[in-house]
């Protein structure tokens, strides 16, 4: 297990460097001057030559990416132009907030996702069955944004039961979760349903009824457990596309988080905020990638990594 996790760690070395070239490179291609979005139209030409020289901008791109790519290897992902903070010290302060968001999304998910696929496979073509799969087919319809604003109308416009933006208490935090794991709900219905059909016919199954074990242990325990695999898989990706594609589900609700936090500074062209988002998510997305990996061998000693 030890070899594995290095071995992927060194994987990462690369695919990082890649993201943080792309990320550079496309940012500064995209029309516009942050020093103008910094000082605005009225500022004179000897204070915008000062900041551009000052940021480094006024080099050509390879030197402006050595100077990044120094301060990244230095744990520096420099600092932002309009909150004149370190970009680490921003993420620091807004990834708790997202990890809560992602957290709470999660959870309903793998709760009602998990709990739906079960008793959708304990009885295909019954009423749980039809139900389960309308909610899956409705969850991947429709856009994250839609779901959200739906529900904003649904239950803080009409109903008055939730605020419907903000950060604060657990009231703030449920539909933005919901919005966020409406998807999360679908897939893994449809992948528990799927696995578990697959699993239930099998001789062991039959074997642990025959011993007399009763039917929640035998679904719980033996059932479950080895239809564990993809469902894994689900939620391990699910996972970091809730910690980096938050954006809309952020936006919606004015979650002070990271997605909002990225948003915000690509319509200001805040490039040292934009690359050390991008670059502390790519991070995030590998290492919960890596521990589904770990997960895998942890449910199914079956599972061997050469």
């Amino acid at each position: 297990m030890l070899q594995l996790v290095g071995r992927r760690l060194l994987a990462t070395i690369p695919t990082l460097f890649g993201v943080l070239v792309v990320a550079f490179l496309l940012l500064n291609v995209v029309p516009g001057d942050p020093v103008a979005e910094m000082v605005g139209e009225r500022a004179d030409s000897a204070t915008i030559a000062r900041l551009r020289a000052e940021l480094h901008l006024d080099e050509p791109i390879p030197a402006q990416f050595g100077h990044y790519l120094w301060g990244v290897v230095r744990g520096d992902l420099g600092r932002s132009y309009i909150t004149q903070r370190p970009v680490l010290g921003d993420l620091a302060e807004r990834f708790p907030k997202t990890l809560q968001l992602a957290g709470a999304a999660m959870l309903l998910a793998a709760t009602c996702g998990i709990t739906l696929g079960v008793l959708a496979a304990i009885r295909p073509g019954g009423a749980v069955d039809r139900f389960s799969m309308f909610i899956a087919y409705v969850g991947v319809s429709f856009p994250v944004y839609w779901v959200g604003l739906l529900l904003i109308l649904l239950f803080a416009v009409a109903l008055r039961w939730l605020p419907p933006s903000g950060y604060g208490g657990i009231a703030f935090l449920v539909l933005p979760a919901l919005t966020l794991g409406t998807r999360s709900i679908a897939f893994l219905a449809r992948m528990t349903r799927g696995a578990m059909l697959d699993i239930l016919p099998s001789d062991f199954i039959r074997t642990a009824r025959a011993k007399g074990l009763g039917e929640r242990r035998v679904i719980g325990r033996h059932a479950l457990r080895n239809a564990l695999l993809p469902i894994i898989t689900v939620l391990g990706l699910d996972v970091g596309n809730y910690l980096t594609g938050s954006i809309l589900t952020e936006t919606i609700f004015s979650w002070p988080g990271v997605g909002r936090y990225v948003l915000l500074a690509i319509q200001r062209r805040d490039l040292p905020a934009v690359q050390g988002s991008i670059l502390f998510l790519s991070v995030i997305f590998v290492l919960v990638n890596l521990l589904t990996d770990v997960l895998y061998a942890k449910a199914d000693p079956r599972v061997a990594y050469d």
